[in-house]
């Protein structure tokens, strides 16, 4: 009995098992949006952005300690195995001058210069124990300097935008390639059901010799190459969706479907959606240049607060300690003298030999270059629009042809079909518009993908991909 309940539950426990596995290997499905919200989250480009905005704000923190108050400590212990002897003149009497030769502080008299003697004040051993804390009360670079840290933290805020608007990008159009991808290898299977039927009917007609051997090998051929462009496909859409992965940051090993088909994409009109109240700082590379421009002028105002004075309150206590033994220095109680000192000081720039000037003039040009970049940049989006507006238009346009030339083919090659199978129609009929059929399709599904790339160039040269 223990033995069946035993394999009971090693049975139940290998189903749990098996279950989560199932769970685990389950096929994700991701729909535009989802794929771009996952990549917004685990695109490493995107990720090391992030990181640089922290660091930014660090720097920012960095910045802001300056102005707090800051403490030191120093102890110094000290053996002084050559004291410093100093050449003083010669004051002294005589008597007094006994008991410094006697104390070894000077000296045999004999030596050197007799008008004057050395002499050596000082102790073998020294120590110093002192707090200072000094706390900044204006420096007009301090101010400055923590604004433009600010402005920098927003500056990295903004290139991480335009990294978020190229992941988007590239996810966009990985995702479209790669649901059109599908859409022609589903294509391809249609096909090569079609030249399959074919191709057993035209057999058929030749067992029964309303078909010559001629017809079969023309069919045929058709249908050896449409099972070799069958197999490139299956490698090339397991391809394509490798590279969006790639473009989100998932790991190869993760399997995904796409839930969105061609039915569910729109195409914006234009003037409704984009051009309309449309301004040059919605491109993210406008407002960078502006950051750019607000951190140069942050720049010439940090150098000219730079001629004002600086002011520091600062203050100092501790203990100093001098003896002959080390017993003696560590003495606490009788050896050891206090000090303390408090006070302001204030340091006042006077002639830098125009330094400051010239930075300032410097900046200053810097400034105009930024200037004349604005005007280059709004030349350069107003081209880019037009650009794209172009595009859009044609590729919309040829997409709708190229939609008419599909249906058109896909109705001559039902008839030739049909006409083939009443004995009316020749089988070169039957392959040839079978080719231009496939060629219709294919140029459709071109010109569908050109005007899904027009439409995300457009959405970026208005500054609306992000939104």
């Amino acid at each position: 009995m223990l033995k069946k309940i035993t394999i009971t539950a090693f049975i139940i426990i290998i189903s749990t098992f098996n279950i989560r596995a199932q769970d685990d290997s389950e096929v994700m499905s991701y729909s535009l949006q989802q794929c771009i919200d996952y990549a917004l989250e685990h695109n490493q480009n995107l990720l090391n952005n992030g990181l640089s905005r922290q660091i930014a704000e660090k720097q920012v923190k960095q910045t802001l300690a300056d102005g707090l108050p800051q403490v030191t400590g120093n102890v110094d212990l000290a053996y002084n195995f050559k004291i410093q002897t100093t050449p003083i003149p010669d004051f002294i009497s005589p008597a007094v001058y006994g008991v410094l030769f006697q104390e070894s502080v000077i000296p045999s008299r004999d030596l050197g210069d007799p008008s004057v003697f050395p002499a050596q004040f000082g102790t073998k051993y020294t120590g110093s124990a002192t707090v200072s804390i000094e706390q900044m009360i204006f420096n007009g670079s301090y101010f400055v300097g923590l604004q433009a840290a600010r402005t920098f933290t927003e500056l990295s805020r903004k290139d991480e935008i335009k990294t978020t608007i190229d992941v988007i990008e590239a996810v966009t159009k990985a995702y479209y390639s790669t649901i059109i991808m599908k859409e022609r290898q589903a294509l391809v299977d249609k096909n090569y059901e079609r030249l399959d039927s074919l191709l057993r009917d035209t057999k058929a007609l030749n067992e029964n010799g309303f078909a010559e051997n001629i017809d079969v090998n023309r069919i045929l051929v058709q249908f050896n190459n449409i099972k070799v462009e069958k197999n490139n496909f299956d490698q090339t859409y397991e391809l394509s969706k490798a590279l969006l992965k790639f473009q989100m940051g998932m790991p190869q090993t993760n399997t995904i479907t796409l839930v969105d088909d061609l039915s569910t994409i729109e195409f914006q009109t234009i003037e409704s959606d984009f051009s309309q109240e449309f301004k040059y700082s919605d491109r993210i590379e406008y407002s960078q240049l502006e950051t750019n421009d607000e951190l140069t002028n942050l720049d010439i105002k940090n150098t000219k607060v730079q001629y004002l004075p600086r002011l520091d309150l600062y203050g100092r206590v501790g203990a100093t300690a001098g003896a002959q033994s080390t017993s003696d220095l560590f003495n606490f109680s009788d050896n050891w003298f206090e000090v303390g000192v408090v006070g302001v000081r204030m340091n006042v720039p006077i002639f830098d030999g125009f330094r400051k000037s010239n930075i300032i003039q410097q900046k200053k040009i810097q400034s105009d270059q930024i200037q004349n970049s604005f005007e280059l940049l709004k030349s350069n989006i107003d081209i880019q629009i037009k650009q794209a507006t172009v595009n859009y238009n044609r590729a919309i346009d040829n997409m709708a042809a190229q939609k008419e030339n599909m249906q058109l083919a896909e109705e001559v090659f039902n008839v030739s079909k049909i006409k083939y199978g009443e004995g009316v129609g020749s089988s070169l009929e039957v392959t040839n518009s079978n080719t231009d059929y496939k060629t219709a399709e294919t140029n459709y599904y071109d010109a569908l993908y050109s005007a899904l790339v027009a439409k995300i160039d457009l959405e970026k040269a208005y500054g609306r991909l992000n939104k």
